[in-house]
């Protein structure tokens, strides 16, 4: 479903991300993990057709970002940043409704869906109240909502439990293994390990832009003789630090 060739992003004199190749695919969480200022971000923007690539390109659902960028859209969805875009002075409702409009869905089919997401999100008791007073875990939860309204068959979900109190990360990564038994394909950027060995299949790891390692956590595991993922993490990148 995603497939990433030579990917490269240049911005002036900082080679960001550097030669990326991976595939992932459907039913399958795809772990990203790496330093701050490691890549992470700037790869699933491109991925997210928000970046051009200065080299190299990459493929969802068959569909190229770099030529078919507003197909692209069709497939994905987008969660950066937490709860930024959402309109204060509309209800939750309306803030999924607006975007669900975006993309092309008719109201009862839209209603349905948000009727769905409220329930698995636990959303139910505030669907209907305006964001502006929100938690910050309502919030990121409308964010979840909005961004999978469509039921994109690729989700690019950068740090999305940040900030949140346990339950309300539990919730969503429950609905994140949801989405993985459907059939999506689901690209995790986090900086939490036991997140990661929760939720991810396999795991790729970048450090100055470049893949350093890919594999399941187990594999891992056993390729560098260690029952700690973040241990591994560290013996990656602390052998490979300027």
């Amino acid at each position: 479903m995603v497939k990433l060739i030579s990917l490269g992003k240049r911005f002036k004199e900082v080679q960001a991300v550097d030669d990326l190749s991976f595939e992932v695919k459907g039913g399958e969480i795809f772990g990203l993990l790496g330093e701050n200022g490691a890549g992470k971000t700037t790869t699933l923007r491109m991925l997210a057709t928000m970046l051009k690539p200065t080299s190299g390109t990459a493929s969802i659902c068959d569909l190229d970002i770099v030529k078919q960028p507003s197909e692209v859209r069709k497939h994905i969805g987008i969660l950066f940043g937490g709860e930024a875009g959402l309109y204060d002075r509309l209800t939750a409702r309306e803030n999924i409704a607006y975007f669900g409009k975006l993309n092309g869905m008719d109201d009862n089919a839209l209603k349905k869906r948000i009727d769905e997401l409220s329930q698995t999100l636990d959303m139910e008791e505030f669907i209907d109240r305006r964001v502006g007073k929100f938690s910050k875990g309502m919030k990121q939860k409308v964010t979840i909502a909005r961004a999978i309204v469509h039921d994109p068959e690729v989700m690019l979900l950068d740090e999305p439990t940040v900030g949140l109190d346990v339950t309300a990360a539990r919730t969503l990564q429950d609905f994140i293994a949801q989405c993985r038994d459907q059939g999506k394909a689901v690209i995790f950027s986090s900086h939490i390990m036991s997140e990661v060995e929760r939720l991810c299949d396999r795991i790729g790891i970048i450090h100055k832009g470049r893949l350093v390692d890919i594999g399941t956590i187990d594999g891992l595991k056993q390729q560098y003789n260690n029952s700690n993922l973040e241990e591994v993490f560290i013996q990656l990148i602390g052998g490979k630090s300027a």
